[in-house]
């Protein structure tokens, strides 16, 4: 470990305390006198996962994270300040300089200036926001699609989790009630602040159900129904549980990727907010399925209701003994830690969410190896996001073949689609994989707008654009691929012909520039140039051929270099814009 030189800059009092109360006893503080401390790399590796809850503490107590702030967290987890540094500059939602504030400010209002919010009148809210007063920050996708434009305070003056003025919505859950629903059996029908009420619906049914079968019978019993990740990538969830259930001799891990960024997407939002005991239970059900005593979820700063209800959850379960050295008579030791992101969508990377977990900035690592022998910590590690895990709770509770006969024979079960954009009736909504594109635009329609449909977007600013040629699109993993389009996350927004589509274009260009880690260069320099291009072709109000060829050749480059999915999809959805002729062609090019 390198040495530490600490500046001279202090933390006060109140830096001080929000510091103990986000990371707990100080563990390792350097003495008044000393301004060199060699620190022993187990020192590192055992407290360096506390740096994001510190700086967290830090901001949430004084609205930024000043220098002495910082000094002190680089002293109590013994991490060198630059590094220290570099992980508080790589989020969105922390700051290093001290923002204009008034003394009575208790609060910072995000506004999400990303396509479903920019096409319902953003700018119009942060207008009126900043005439009231409102400190306003312009942010990307909150994850909050089917109520836009979207807005997130971010509270001051704090050392908990929650800022000071959350405030719950009702969810927007058209078929609630449904006898048919599976993944959204419980929202709106139970209180998800309630263990017991959980129960009383059928909760921890299939934890008991598993337990009896034994972690083989139930890493079969997944890989036998076909079950996907259900976050763009689709990987078989039960190759992974097995690969992680065969690892021996080492911790072993299961995390819920809960850091739901991609725009358009709200799905995880609305199960973790209205079902929390679920993802509780099917989280510790993958524990006892792979042999991982230990559970982490990884839930987006952005997310302070979903925050709130998982924290009780856990805190409700470990009560009832369903969690800790025994969890759930299973014999087996299983607990969880919540962690919070701070606004970085490249952070919903797997490999990336590792590095941001352990407290290091959220960059991508290499593969190989693989998360399922080097994960979390380097250790074996089975990820899914809450939407794949509670699938798994239907899977051993009723069995795999009752599973299959829901969806298609190579997509099997039930998707959860974020219906959003010119929709009357926006939501989530659950249907069976095989379900047409038009006949979900009909679930929740009808449009608004013009009435008259441009295109819709599939799979959020990483997927593409389809034209309405694409309504009678069955939406499984096979078909969307062959019409070479994505079901992503499970991002359906509709656009309507009134629409500037150039505006909405540049604003995903812009996304990716700003979401990019830099730590690859076809990435961190194509998406500035794809960015520049789409600035250039809204200035000259036409598509010229050098352009359009000038983004081909970014896109190119892009895809075949970069380390991660971000640059291998930063510009799906703007070639797809250009190939259905949704940007204006024409004109040519004359800059030189």
């Amino acid at each position: 470990m390198a040495d530490l030189f600490i500046g001279d800059d202090k933390a006060d009092e109140i830096e001080i305390v929000a510091v103990a109360a986000a990371v707990g006893t100080p563990t390792a503080v350097v003495r008044e006198s000393e301004r060199l401390v060699y620190g022993g790399i187990h020192r590192r590796r055992d407290h360096r996962h506390l740096l994001l809850p510190a700086l967290h503490g830090l901001q949430n107590a004084k609205g930024w994270i000043s220098p002495g702030g910082l000094n002190h967290v680089c002293e109590v987890l013994q991490v060198p300040p630059a590094e220290a540094y570099g992980v508080a500059t790589f989020y969105e939602m922390f700051r290093l300089d001290e923002p204009e504030l008034g003394p009575e400010t208790t609060h910072v209002t995000h506004v999400c200036v990303d396509a479903a919010c920019q096409i319902a009148d953003n700018e119009d809210l942060i207008a009126e926001l900043e005439a009231r007063g409102a400190h306003v920050h312009r942010s990307p996708c909150l994850g909050q699609c089917e109520r836009a434009p979207a807005q997130f305070h971010q509270g001051i003056g704090r050392h908990d989790s929650v800022p000071a003025d959350t405030v719950e919505v009702a969810v927007r859950i058209p078929q609630q009630g449904d006898p048919s629903l599976r993944l959204l059996r419980n929202v709106g029908v139970v209180d998800p602040t309630s263990l017991d009420a959980y129960r009383a619906n059928g909760g921890y049914r299939a934890l008991g159900e598993a337990i009896r079968m034994g972690p083989v019978a139930v890493c079969a019993a997944v890989a036998d129904s076909g079950l996907s990740g259900r976050g763009g990538a689709a990987f078989p969830t039960g190759i992974k549980w097995r690969a992680v259930a065969a690892e021996q001799g080492r911790p072993k891990h299961v995390v819920a990727n809960c850091d739901e960024s991609e725009p358009g997407t709200f799905k995880d939002r609305v199960v973790m907010e209205q079902d929390p005991f679920a993802v509780i239970e099917s989280l510790t059900l993958a524990g006892f399925a792979t042999g991982a005593e230990n559970g982490w979820i990884y839930i987006r700063g952005e997310y302070p209701l979903a925050t709130a209800r998982l924290e009780n959850a856990v805190s409700q379960a470990r009560e009832a003994g369903l969690l800790g050295a025994d969890a759930a008579g299973s014999g087996h030791r299983f607990d969880i830690e919540i962690r919070r992101g701070a606004g970085a969508y490249i952070c919903g990377e797997e490999t990336a969410l590792f590095a941001s977990l352990e407290g290091f900035r959220g960059e991508p690592r290499s593969k190989p190896p693989f998360p399922t022998t080097h994960g979390l910590f380097r250790e074996p590690t089975a990820i899914n996001n809450p939407e794949t895990l509670i699938n798994a709770l239907d899977i051993v509770l009723n069995g795999p073949e009752a599973y299959r006969r829901r969806g298609t024979e190579r997509s099997p079960g039930t998707k959860l689609l974020c219906l959003s954009g010119r929709v009357s009736k926006p939501g989530l909504y659950e249907v069976e994989f095989g379900t047409t594109l038009g006949e979900v635009l009909e679930l929740a329609g009808p449009l608004t707008g013009s009435g008259t449909l441009a295109a819709v977007l599939m799979g959020g600013a990483a997927g593409s654009f389809v034209g309405p040629d694409a309504l009678d699109m069955p939406l499984t993993l096979e078909d969307t691929r062959e019409r070479g389009t994505t079901l992503g996350s499970g991002v359906v927004m509709a656009f309507t012909d009134e629409i500037d589509m150039t505006d909405v274009a540049v604003r995903i260009a812009e996304f990716f520039r700003n979401e990019s880690c830099g730590q690859c260069v076809p990435c961190r320099v194509g998406t500035v140039r794809q960015h520049e291009t789409m600035v250039q072709i809204q200035a000259k109000g036409s598509l010229s051929a050098q352009r359009r060829s000038l983004v081909d050749d970014i896109a190119e480059v892009m895809v075949d270099a970069s380390i991660c999915g971000l640059g291998h999809t930063a510009a799906s959805a703007i070639n797809s814009a250009m190939a259905l002729g949704l940007l204006p062609e024409g004109g040519h090019d004359d800059d030189h």
